[in-house]
């Protein structure tokens, strides 16, 4: 495995970003999975609260609604002036992105995270204008849809039988300080269409017919959720990544891999380990400068072991270095482990000023980690 530790300019590096970031608005998201779910809605309630906290708050561009309840929210809330402009004979209506950074307040409402600009307006996308609003320190709110992250694309489009043209990238999204889901239950949605509070009747009727059916917002529902667990997912290995330390939410189960006469016994535990906890599977085999001398018999033994692993389920990992304790410790950091399944033989110490044995130096380099030893019967070497 590749060392880990950074060089001086690795470190510059990160100091820089980090300080950027400092500086850099936060992106806080209400996510649905259908219009009419009460994107908006929740929004403008938010920035309400956040008005009566004292937070400099903005509408920088709010989609008009045919939503009592919704338009009513804007109300006590600064509006800025939409940039308004001909094109092909149609009066456009967008965010004015240079009144927004000109007024510079704390907080910004810009609706519509996916929009298509006019062609008058400096970016092409809306989501352009809120990265130079971040940039610029200025906190966001926004809004979208499931159907417009660019990876859930193809998907939405299987479900629905619409190819959602705006789209944003899935980076976007994922990377955004916050992502708030709004969520109802699909059959109130569509009450909700039926009783006029979200399309006119014209347009109600259409959608209740092609799109708002319980079938397709009972799966987009589900896509949301599970992009928003995905995203939580995420964020969890970064942050367990960065501070380099060693929680799990999942049961990942590693068992250590050897040439041992034994080793097919600690592999038979580790998988019915990972059978009870319902976790990942993983076999790792560390190499180190000795396995170019094993015997003909111990090559033959270890990959007999290596394919009884996968027999059971296990991935197959190989990781080379000396320190096959360090080696072990780290690809389980790296790797999300939880528990790591080791043998040992029956030997210990002659005395306290004898070196450490493996499995000792693996606790010791994975202190947080469950280790479970299995006893090496066959007197063999650990592991």
């Amino acid at each position: 495995m590749d060392e880990t530790r950074q060089s001086p300019e690795q470190i510059l590096k990160q100091i820089k970003k980090e300080e950027k970031n400092l500086n850099r608005g936060h992106l806080k998201i209400f996510f649905g999975y259908a219009a009419g779910v009460g994107k908006t809605y929740a929004m403008l309630k938010a920035a309400h609260a956040a008005k009566r906290r004292g937070i400099d708050v903005v509408a920088g561009y709010i989609e008009p609604h045919a939503r009592p309840q919704t338009s009513a929210l804007v109300n006590g809330l600064e509006c800025l002036p939409n940039l308004i402009s001909e094109y092909n004979g149609i009066t456009l209506s967008e965010f004015n992105l240079d009144a927004a950074l000109a007024r510079h307040p704390q907080l910004i409402l810009v609706d519509e995270l996916a929009h298509t600009n006019a062609p008058m307006c400096r970016h092409t996308k809306r989501y352009q204008d809120i990265e130079e609003l971040l940039n610029s320190g200025i906190d966001v709110y926004t809004t979208v849809n499931v159907q417009h992250i660019e990876s859930l694309n193809d998907t939405v489009a299987s479900i629905t039988g619409i190819m959602v043209h705006e789209r944003i990238p899935d980076s976007v999204f994922d990377n955004a300080s916050q992502v708030e889901l709004v969520d109802i239950e699909p059959q109130e949605l569509i009450d909700r269409l039926q009783a006029g509070k979200i399309y006119k009747p014209t347009q109600a009727e259409r959608a209740t017919e092609n799109f708002f059916t319980v079938e397709n917002l009972t799966a987009l529902r589900e896509i949301a959720l599970r992009r928003c667990a995905d995203r939580v997912n995420l964020l969890t290995e970064t942050v367990r990544t960065k501070s380099r330390s060693d929680y799990h939410t999942d049961e990942h189960i590693l068992v250590c891999l050897s040439s041992s006469p034994s080793n097919a016994k600690i592999i038979r535990t580790a998988a019915r380990m990972a059978n009870a906890f319902k976790g990942a599977f993983t076999a790792l085999f560390v190499e180190t400068p000795d396995y170019k001398v094993l015997s003909e018999e111990d090559v033959k033994r270890l990959r007999s072991n290596m394919r009884l692993a996968e027999q059971l389920g296990a991935k197959i990992e190989t990781v080379y270095g000396e320190d096959i304790s360090y080696q072990i410790a780290e690809f389980a950091r790296l790797s999300g482990v939880s528990k790591i399944v080791i043998g040992r033989n029956s030997a210990t110490r002659k005395s306290i000023f004898s070196k450490p044995t493996l499995t000792e130096k693996l606790i010791a380099n994975a202190p947080n980690l469950d280790v479970h030893i299995i006893p090496d019967t066959d007197g063999k070497s650990a592991a």
